[in-house]
């Protein structure tokens, strides 16, 4: 994956070409060009961006489409970020900013710690699965890490792992088991969810329609078989969350177990 700030796309004019930069920038350090009275500033580009991934997807992102959305040139919008690629850290960084900073009191206590995470993490999914086009991007972002929400967040739970006992290293590996989960788990979700939206069916009678297929090809592997005759939930968003959950304790029930041993 080439990094966000190399990338030669032909859509990017030469002046915002930054490989020629010394040192290595991102999208919200880099200077923006600046011009009398504009027009547009990069937060109206990016919360238009937002809106036109939400309503019709990352395909439909284009920067002649979203200058045609903003009554302007695609070429005004390299005034204020360099290239598409750049635009979608930006999106994707507004995306963690909805998400709620992890609360550091009184986390010396397991029960407390817990419940953080789980708010932490449950919110960080429901952000991925409301905008499923993260899916897609984040991927092939290579500067979200230095996005300042992200930062934010990162800064509260390493905080909230400190306040536990963890030093800041195993502190920043508990977080990135935790945050690996919760993205990955959304992201089956989000792209279950959005296949299901393109076949016009909903969610109980898509798996209706799947099931015999499923059972079928399961006959032969029997420990699969028997997981999907006998585990099909009556309500099928709750299953999501309480399998969501599960795992979700699997993994801090072992963290639990190396910071509070015996307990």
């Amino acid at each position: 994956m080439e990094s966000l700030m190399t990338a030669k796309s032909e859509d990017t004019p030469p002046e915002h070409r930054t490989g020629t930069q010394p040192g290595i920038a991102s999208p919200w350090n880099r200077p923006q060009k600046r011009r009398p009275q504009p027009a547009l500033s990069r937060e109206q580009i990016v919360a238009e961006a937002f809106a036109l991934l939400d309503a019709e997807g990352i395909d439909a992102l284009s920067m002649r489409k979203l200058g045609a959305r903003l009554n302007a040139g695609a070429t005004s919008l390299y005034t204020h970020v360099a290239n598409k690629e750049e635009l979608l850290a930006l999106v994707v960084d507004h995306v963690f900013g909805e998400l709620p900073l992890a609360r550091a009191e009184g986390a010396e206590d397991p029960a407390v710690w817990r419940a953080v995470i789980v708010e932490c993490t449950e919110g960080m999914r429901a952000a991925v699965v409301r905008h499923p086009w993260m899916v897609t991007v984040m991927g092939d972002v290579g500067m979200v890490y230095l996005g300042p929400n992200w930062m934010r967040l990162s800064e509260a739970l390493l905080a909230l792992m400190e306040a536990a006992g963890f030093g800041l290293a195993e502190a920043n590996d508990v977080m990135g088991v935790v945050v690996g989960y919760t993205i990955g788990t959304a992201s089956v979700e989000a792209a279950w969810l959005s296949a299901l939206s393109r076949s016009g069916r909903g969610e109980q009678e898509f798996l209706d329609q799947l099931l015999p297929a499923v059972v079928e090809a399961t006959r032969t592997h029997p420990r699969l078989h028997r997981l999907y005759t006998t585990q099909v939930p009556d309500e099928i968003e709750a299953g999501r969350d309480s399998g969501f959950l599960r795992g979700l304790n699997v993994i801090l029930d072992g963290i639990e177990a190396r910071r509070w041993p015996g307990r």
